[in-house]
């Protein structure tokens, strides 16, 4: 492997200056393959929803690997706001749901839409999360790496202030597993879209629930996939729910299916030290360059309020984004050395 190269890079088509997982992740060449193989299949007519179903469990299966937590505890969705609504449904009225300023919206708008229940979303800084808990505090909900900036959540010190006084705890890991290796077992629920980090396509997110939480929660979208044997649950004269987690589940969105168990297989054969290693490696080599102190986070920003560090690296082919008033770039699986280089490059430091 030359310098330049990144150990995981093979599993990857070339993408030199791709600093945008935190946007969307790359998929490997075998997820692309995979979902080009669905689409074939689907334009001659040759769809196996039996099969696609059997896909499924084997996603489930996947993510409870990579999350620390049993499958059953896993259930299956689309997006992570629906599935943060379902767990909305566990608050009662006049409760109060702690989170971080400027958190990602997917994460604290289904709890905001509840104030005719009077239910009081408080936000405060990330950092006073931990003191910021009273006795009032039914529900901590906040991202593990925030999106807009890539700061980390002091999440041990959250649990203890959230388990002194009775409170729940909601995780967003949608901008942390696949290169933090901190999964779900130490929250009462996390949800995670596996479009970034773990590198599937857009349409697959998850929710776990841990066990003895599952009825204090209302299965508002249930449907004929709600239930342990999904083909004996079509028709309005037998609608059990499953006895797990499942019970949440929504019918998937098939063509996402097969792309999301090829990545997910591709992360359970990884080894999550090396990936933290090297992912914030790189990122600790881009804070040198922008002048920044090495930090703890894959993910990194810094103010451009004007957007001509963000236009510097366009010009020079990164793709980047923007921020809440900053720049932001990250780095995973496909980024080398080179990417740090050419970031040094687009913006003269």
């Amino acid at each position: 492997m030359n310098r330049g190269e990144s150990p995981f890079g093979h599993h990857f088509a070339p993408a030199p200056g791709y600093l945008a997982a935190c946007t969307s992740g790359l998929p490997s060449i075998a997820t692309a393959r995979a979902m080009r193989d669905f689409v074939d299949e689907w334009a001659v007519g040759r769809i196996d929803p039996a099969a696609i179903g059997e896909s499924v469990e084997r996603c489930r299966a996947l993510y409870a690997g990579l999350a620390g937590v049993d499958a059953e505890r896993v259930a299956v969705g689309s997006q992570v706001s629906q599935l943060v609504s379902v767990v909305a449904t566990s608050l009662p009225d006049g409760a109060e749901v702690l989170c971080a300023e400027g958190d990602f919206a997917s994460l604290v708008h289904p709890f905001a839409q509840l104030a005719a229940r009077g239910v009081r979303v408080r936000p405060v800084p990330l950092e006073a999360l931990p003191s910021a808990i009273g006795p009032e505090t039914a529900l901590v909900a906040f991202s593990l790496v925030q999106s807009a900036d890539g700061r980390v959540a002091d999440h041990a010190a959250i649990v203890r202030g959230a388990a002194e006084v009775g409170a729940r705890t909601l995780v967003d890991l949608t901008q942390s597993l696949g290169w933090l290796p901190v999964g779900a077992a130490d929250f009462d629920f996390t949800v995670c879209h596996a479009y970034k980090w773990l590198c599937a396509p857009r349409g697959t997110a998850f929710l776990a629930v841990r066990a003895g939480l599952d009825d204090t929660m209302t299965p508002v979208a249930a449907g004929w996939c709600s239930a342990d044997d999904v083909w004996a649950s079509c028709y309005a004269d037998h609608m059990p729910l499953a006895a797990g987690a499942g019970r949440f589940d929504l019918s998937p969105a098939w063509p996402s299916i097969a792309g999301t168990e090829t990545a997910l297989r591709l992360f359970a054969g990884l080894d999550p030290a090396a990936v933290h290693a090297h992912d914030l490696g790189l990122a600790n080599g881009a804070r040198a360059v922008l002048g920044l102190p090495p930090g703890d986070s894959a993910i990194v920003a810094w103010a451009d309020p004007d957007g001509r560090d963000l236009a510097a690296m366009q010009a020079a082919g990164i793709t980047a984004s923007g921020r809440a008033g900053n720049a932001r770039i990250a780095f995973h699986l496909w980024n080398s050395a080179a990417d740090v280089e050419a970031l040094a490059g687009a913006l003269r430091r």
